[in-house]
């Protein structure tokens, strides 16, 4: 009997090893033998995969948190060079339901175990693994931090962010937001680009921004305005103050003014944004204008106007 072709047909066959294997041993005695070497081999290969799975999260963990302990050297293990730029994308589920994934594409029972329950962990491994299976795994870095799922991957692979956002717009409900960091070098800038991206999605959310989408490097006059509170609740109460003795308050007059500017000014595309007339815009705005001193088609006054309606916007006034 040709073992070799026998074996060979099994394969084509998908008969499994074990099978194989236990059934060309006539000897039971030997057989038992065998099937233990198969067993022990088999688990000694399971658990070294837990150990390098394990250890691969334990080291993204530290590498977003900061934890500088043997950082490149334990990198250096996985195939990864610090030295290199790095972009961090975080992906955050919509908030009401709590990273409930979509119902046509639940992750298997072992992610859910491995996962003790939590949604992002199970979809962190299915995520993980598609975007190694694409990248390699020395060029991308999956992980679920202060709840968030977090890519960590390197600059020169724009690419990355992108899969990353398909992955999680094809596992999640409407209601998802992708943030993105800047690249930044080495650990630490691993740590700056994820905290840039989780900032993006706040600010995206304090901002009422619609994009599913944020990238930090858009969002950069923000935290500048954040930085000096003082000034900007100043300009905010200096410029807009006048608008809450309107009649209605200060809040639709506040949202024209929103939608004028994102509508670089066209004041028909604002209307259809608010849902009222390109009439009822034009008369807000020029009550606006009567009432602030302002007049939002002036270049400089225009910037002045944006920037209050931006802070108002961060620091949720009036409310």
């Amino acid at each position: 009997m040709d073992h070799r072709a026998a074996g060979r047909q099994a394969a084509e066959q998908g008969v499994p090893l074990r099978e194989l294997v236990g059934a060309a041993l006539a000897d039971e005695a030997l057989r038992r033998k065998v099937l233990a070497l198969i067993d022990g081999y088999e688990a000694a290969q399971l658990d070294a995969l837990r150990k390098e799975h394990q250890a691969r999260h334990e080291f993204v963990d530290d590498l977003l948190q900061g934890r500088s302990e043997r950082l490149a050297e334990r990198a250096e293990h996985f195939g990864l060079r610090l030295a290199e730029s790095y972009v961090v994308t975080v992906a955050r589920p919509r908030p009401e339901a709590d990273a409930r994934p979509r119902t046509d594409a639940r992750p298997s029972t072992e992610a859910r175990v491995e996962s003790g329950g939590r949604p992002l962990g199970g979809w962190q491994r299915a995520i993980e693994e598609a975007m190694t299976a694409r990248f390699g795994s020395h060029n991308v870095l999956v992980a679920v931090r202060d709840g968030l799922l977090a890519c960590v991957a390197p600059a020169s692979l724009p690419a990355a962010v992108g899969e990353f956002t398909h992955h999680v717009r094809s596992r999640f409900e409407e209601g998802w937001r992708v943030g993105v960091g800047r690249p930044h070098r080495g650990p630490g800038g691993v740590v700056t680009s994820f905290r840039e991206a989780a900032n993006a999605l706040d600010l995206a959310d304090r901002l009422g921004l619609g994009r599913q989408v944020v990238k930090a490097a858009d969002l950069l006059v923000f935290p500048v305005l954040l930085r000096d509170r003082e000034a900007i609740e100043d300009l905010i109460t200096s410029v807009l103050s006048p608008l809450l003795t309107a009649r209605g308050g200060a809040t639709p007059l506040l949202e024209t003014l929103e939608a004028v500017f994102a509508a670089q000014g066209n004041q028909a595309a604002a209307a259809r944004r608010l849902g009222i007339s390109t009439r009822a815009v034009t008369y807000r705005l020029e009550r606006i204008r009567r009432l602030t001193g302002f007049a939002p088609d002036d270049p400089t006054q225009r910037f002045t106007l944006e920037t209050a309606v931006l802070g108002a916007r961060l620091l949720d006034w009036p409310g």
